[in-house]
């Protein structure tokens, strides 16, 4: 079933309380942090739209607090597709779906200012047991497929502003400010 532009906030109200998987924030905070952190770096309308909504899966297919400490990986990568499909274009489905490999493939490769092995180090708990439900950290040719898709790029982007969005009770613009940029790019409104 797809959404309409007019079912992301009551969808944000209903499930955005919720504690985000472990970390300090709430699914709605890491959300605008997350698009803040793209909007800030001068990210296009494309991806500020992918950051806020790349974890939208969690919230559509609850499985409750902290999945992967019941080994229980979500796919919220692909879950959410469905939804937004028809709403967005591949600019922004596709750094969604692929926010989840970008960070296999950091771990591999770094991001130009740390090495793999530091970036894994400075995942989270949940983030370190997600990577291995998720496929654990790619090997060479692995990542090097994965930087050759389109829109793999951004979704490294995405992915940074993802790990970067987890600071407790950081000021944001409101949801509304995003819903805003998100009417300007969607398809159906």
């Amino acid at each position: 079933m797809a959404l309409k532009l007019d079912d992301l906030e009551p969808l944000f109200n209903a499930h955005g309380a919720r504690m985000y998987a472990g970390e300090p924030v709430t699914q709605l905070q890491h959300a605008l942090q997350s698009a803040e952190r793209a909007e800030q770096s001068g990210a296009d309308a494309a991806l500020i739209v992918a950051a806020l909504l790349h974890d939208l899966g969690h919230m559509v297919n609850d499985q409750g607090e902290t999945p992967t400490l019941r080994g229980i990986d979500d796919r919220h990568e692909y879950v959410a597709l469905p939804f937004l499909r028809g709403l967005f274009d591949e600019a922004v489905l596709q750094p969604i779906r692929l926010h989840v490999d970008a960070k296999r493939y950091l771990c591999a490769r770094g991001d130009g200012t740390i090495n793999g092995a530091q970036y894994w180090a400075n995942l989270s708990a949940d983030s370190k047991r997600s990577l291995e439900l998720q496929g654990g950290i790619f090997a060479d040719a692995e990542a090097d497929r994965f930087i050759a898709q389109p829109h793999a790029a951004g979704a490294v982007s995405v992915r940074l502003w993802d790990d970067a969005g987890k600071i407790e009770d950081a000021a944001t613009p409101p949801l509304q400010h995003y819903l805003a940029i998100a009417q300007r790019i969607a398809l159906r409104r």
